[in-house]
């Protein structure tokens, strides 16, 4: 999708990808099928182009640092190695003065033991590292401990005894995600804030305007997202997922959950939902263009994801006045595997 974008533009898209049936080969001009660890392959590709991007954060940082190295990168290896690391992250956030969920680090069982003693349950342990749509989490809550109680070793047996982050569950209303751009100069331009739904841990729903969500509690998130990229120095698109929840006070507000060093599933609406997609927002950013503008098209949007089988409906959809169909051409239908969305714009009276 960046790589269509791209070639709106008038610019040729080399996409370098380990696996030989990669999607985006069939719309781009050039590939490199190689390893993120080919280190002559890397610096042949940096040569060949003006400017490097990514679309998902597990790139080893050394592949980064190769790359950036020899052309302009965008994100930066930096903002990468923050975000990355859910520890990193979640410290990085919070020593702005964002609220996140209460967090440890966790190295081991026993690690894990006195990080549930300070936090307490429910509470979430993940992965430090390559963890999405659910994937390296165990949900941790005292009535699925049973007889035996709780059993650290085997917890972290289960994640493979990787290094770990314990957050503190949040009693949230629903979750939310700003999609934002940012260009070197320091421009910012942000989308509307959208409510996500989540099926088996994988984003399935996203409506947007986020309904529920005040004028105050919206340009509240915005603003967090912008706090998050003026500090990261970023240049590109990212996407803040956050949860909406109720001060004690009554009031509403948002708790940063992650960010997404990237264009992000909950802004795949902006294709038909947006006078300017997330995919040709980033490439303005990371070519040094001007940002257009993340105003609605219509009232609102809603995106559906459509996960292993359910693209196979591709005929009804197709038949559906207002829908737009999006099929990424992947090989495989597997469970769980995203295979395309589909995005329904309801214009203004």
């Amino acid at each position: 999708m960046i790589a269509v974008a791209a070639a709106q533009y008038g610019l040729k898209a080399h996409i370098y990808c380990p696996d030989p049936d990669s999607p985006a080969f069939d719309v781009a001009a050039r590939r490199t099928i190689a390893p993120y660890d080919d280190a002559a392959a890397l610096q042949a590709f940096a040569e060949s182009v003006d400017v490097v991007t990514y679309e998902f954060e597990n790139i080893p940082s050394a592949t980064a640092e190769i790359l950036a190295a020899r052309r302009p990168l965008h994100p930066s290896a930096s903002a990468l190695a923050t975000t990355q690391d859910r520890l990193a992250e979640k410290s990085f956030v919070a020593g702005l003065g964002i609220p996140v969920a209460p967090f440890r680090a966790v190295d081991d069982a026993a690690g894990l033991a006195e990080a549930v003693r300070e936090i307490g349950l429910p509470a979430v342990l993940k992965t430090r590292r390559f963890g999405y749509d659910g994937k390296g989490q165990v949900m941790l809550r005292r009535e699925d401990l049973g007889a035996s109680g709780f059993d650290p070793a085997a917890v972290m047996a289960s994640l493979r005894n990787q290094p770990c982050i314990l957050e503190g569950f949040v009693a949230f209303e629903s979750e939310v995600s700003v999609v934002a751009a940012r260009n070197a100069e320091g421009g910012f331009s942000a989308y509307d804030p959208c409510a996500n739904e989540h099926r088996h841990h994988i984003l399935a729903r996203t409506v947007v305007p986020a309904p529920g969500m005040t004028e105050e509690t919206a340009a509240e998130a915005t603003a967090i997202a912008r706090t998050i990229a003026d500090a990261l120095g970023y240049v590109g698109v990212l996407a803040v997922e956050m949860f909406l929840v109720r001060r004690p006070d009554g009031s509403a507000g948002v708790v940063v959950n992650e960010i997404a060093p990237r264009v992000h599933n909950s802004g795949h609406w902006t294709i038909e939902g947006a006078e300017t997609s997330q995919f040709a927002q980033h490439v303005r950013a990371i070519c040094g263009w001007p940002l257009g503008s993340a105003a609605l098209a219509g009232a609102s949007v809603e995106m559906l994801n459509l996960i292993g089988g359910e693209a196979d409906a591709w005929s009804r959809i197709l038949a559906e006045p207002g829908s737009h169909l999006h099929l990424y051409g992947k090989g495989e239908a597997r469970p769980g595997r995203k295979m395309g969305h589909l995005t329904r714009v309801r214009t203004r009276a």
